[in-house]
């Protein structure tokens, strides 16, 4: 088991990406935290995992509920910054509540639990932390901005934390995952994540389960001399 004795935190754990990366993780053996607001999902969610997996609220979009997320978690040597608000609306359309609980959640949140984790992996001279971004982070597609900035930054902040950890041992990854089919996804783009799947050079969305395989290999001891980057699990579209 790739991730045995290892302790990790994924945040929006409940659905989607995240929940198929708490699978993996702790059928590969590691100790798994998820977060989620929904406190009955988040009950269900870790009960249909195991024993290994325990449920955590929080709500990254509030610093005082990040703050105490830190607090409950304990040691984290694995740290998944996966919970996001993902709007869809053109930049005329956005409103302004959105806009604000997007970066509030995709970027202050990611950034202060870090920040509050790190500290114990630096004490223990090891950690691993990774970023899911996307790939409308580095391509443009009408009606992400919000979205695609908000990731943007935390691909900026992966690389920023890679050369500030790296020397004590922490090493610092984003997935940046193409259309991927989830639920929250499908309630927000409807077709039009379909139809940028088609668009992709291997003409279909992701699974959930094709994107944790990616964020597992960056957090497993095959990763060890990768730090600062971003895989592109996206069917190609960065190449395109």
């Amino acid at each position: 088991m790739e991730l045995a004795d290892k302790t990790a935190l994924i945040t929006g754990g409940t659905a989607g990406i995240g929940l198929a990366c708490a699978r993996l993780f702790a059928r590969e053996g590691a100790t798994v935290a998820i977060t989620g607001r929904d406190a009955a999902r988040g009950a269900a969610a870790a009960a249909g995992i195991g024993s290994a997996v325990r449920f955590l609220r929080a709500d990254l979009a509030d610093v005082d509920s990040v703050r105490a997320l830190v607090r409950h978690a304990g040691a984290v040597d694995i740290l998944v910054n996966n919970a996001a608000n993902f709007p869809a609306a053109l930049t005329l359309d956005q409103q302004l509540d959105s806009f604000e609980t997007t970066f509030d959640t995709n970027v202050r949140g990611a950034y202060f639990l870090a920040a509050g984790l790190v500290p114990g992996m630096l004490e223990r001279g090891h950690g691993s932390i990774i970023n899911v971004t996307t790939m409308v982070a580095s391509k443009g597609v009408p009606g992400a901005g919000a979205y695609s900035a908000s990731k943007a930054a935390l691909e900026s902040l992966t690389r920023t934390w890679a050369v500030e950890f790296g020397p004590s041992g922490i090493r610092v990854n984003s997935v940046a995952p193409g259309p991927t089919r989830t639920e929250g996804v499908e309630a927000e783009w409807g077709e039009t994540n379909e139809q940028l799947g088609r668009s992709l050079p291997l003409g279909r969305t992701a699974s959930p389960d094709e994107i944790a395989e990616a964020v597992l290999f960056l957090a497993s001891e095959r990763a060890t001399f990768i730090t600062g980057s971003v895989l592109h699990a996206d069917g190609g579209g960065s190449a395109i």
